[in-house]
């Protein structure tokens, strides 16, 4: 069973998670998530342990106890929601929603704040 550990101290690491984990059965993997620019813990981590019976009393002793000067936040582990992936700037063109190059509506530029579309600017042909 995959076990969210909440509210952890950003000094707690690894085998700090798993040491207080192991008093109650088998640890099998202990991971304190890491921001991967700086390296600096998120604050939180995932503990796996194998016999759910073990895993589920770490959760009811573990949950509201103090690790490392903070108050752990201990249940099991949710999967995460997918979300729907689309390809371009969030699924329209340009930028965000407002349209791109050329605009919407006939009012060019960069979405609705004018430029290289119809609006505005125009050159007559004297020929």
């Amino acid at each position: 069973m995959e076990i969210y550990v909440g509210n952890l101290a950003y000094a707690t690491t690894d085998d700090g998670l798993k040491a207080a984990f192991a008093e109650f059965g088998e640890v099998t993997a202990a991971r304190v998530v890491t921001d991967r620019m700086t390296g600096r813990s998120k604050g939180f981590g995932f503990v796996t342990m194998p016999a759910a019976e073990q895993a589920q009393a770490a959760i009811d002793a573990l949950n509201g106890r103090e690790l490392d000067g903070r108050t752990l936040r201990v249940n099991e582990s949710q999967p995460k929601p997918r979300e729907e992936r689309r390809g371009g700037f969030r699924g329209r063109g340009g930028y965000g929603n407002r349209g791109g190059y050329g605009g919407r509506d006939d009012r060019g530029g960069y979405g609705d704040r004018g430029g290289y579309g119809d609006r505005g600017f125009r050159r007559e042909s004297r020929w």
